[in-house]
């Protein structure tokens, strides 16, 4: 009979305490959200960073897509399930936004970043400006494709300005995303390759910059970030751009080399 009644007092114990705990997601892992940001690859160590911030302030997982921006674009465009957009481009985000895809008052422009030539740092130095690409020492140049990947647009409207375009056409090999590019010339499958200045820090042991593209000679590089209008998570979202834009995370993108929005150089 004891043995009997301090079971069931047990048990009423045990279901008095289990009523007693918090239910809210803060105490129960499995009731996280999950925040799904599509981000330009050019921007994965300094988001994976600012993501890591983010987590340890809110009982939310980040999980970051990060590809060329028009292949992210043509993926929200198809309902992906996303909830920040983080572009390397204006065009991707005006498409998106034109088709009423994002939450317009959310966009903000939080980054800038620039061009560079970069070559393999074992290889000879036969390229040292941009005006050597013309010559015949050249055989392979990589740049991003310009039909996706805003590195590639930028690419294009430089080499177009410097009348070098027609002469390289050839010549050209394109990478699906800028650190495509980036490890083509690491690898020294390629002469040389043209991609962001932020991304050298990647693979400088590998590469040397040979020179830094005028920004007068293509558009402005200004990367935009907007929460997506199809958001399950919209404040976790809002939360997320305001991060992004706070003092810390500029000052996180500044650590790996993007300049400030409004940062002229």
């Amino acid at each position: 009979m004891r043995s009997s009644a301090a079971a069931v007092l047990l048990a009423a114990l045990l279901l008095f305490n289990a009523c007693k705990t918090p239910t809210t997601s803060q105490n129960n892992p499995a009731s996280r959200v999950e925040l799904n940001v599509s981000a330009a690859v050019s921007l994965k160590n300094a988001f994976q960073e600012i993501g890591r911030q983010y987590e340890a302030r809110n009982n939310v997982k980040v999980n970051f897509n990060f590809g060329a921006s028009g292949a992210l674009q043509k993926q929200i465009e198809a309902s992906a399930p996303v909830d920040v957009f983080a572009s390397a481009g204006a065009k991707q985000m005006d498409e998106l936004a034109a088709r009423r895809l994002v939450e317009t008052e959310t966009r903000r422009d939080f980054a800038r970043n620039s061009l560079v030539l970069v070559a393999p740092s074992d290889a000879a130095r036969s390229i040292n400006s941009f005006a050597d690409l013309a010559g015949a020492q050249l055989q392979r140049l990589a740049v991003g494709n310009p039909k996706t990947v805003p590195a590639g647009q930028y690419t294009e409207q430089l080499l177009t300005n410097l009348k070098l375009l027609p002469a390289l056409q050839p010549r050209l090999i394109f990478g699906e995303d800028v650190r495509q590019v980036l490890d083509y010339v690491a690898r020294s499958e390629v002469d040389a390759g043209i991609v962001y200045a932020t991304d050298v820090e990647v693979a400088k042991a590998r590469v040397r910059v040979v020179e830094r593209a005028r920004e007068d000679l293509h558009d402005p590089i200004l990367y935009p970030i907007a929460v997506i209008k199809e958001s399950s998570h919209k404040e976790e979202a809002r939360r997320f751009v305001e991060l992004v834009l706070s003092p810390e995370g500029q000052s996180i993108l500044s650590r790996y080399g993007f300049l400030s929005a409004g940062a002229q150089k």
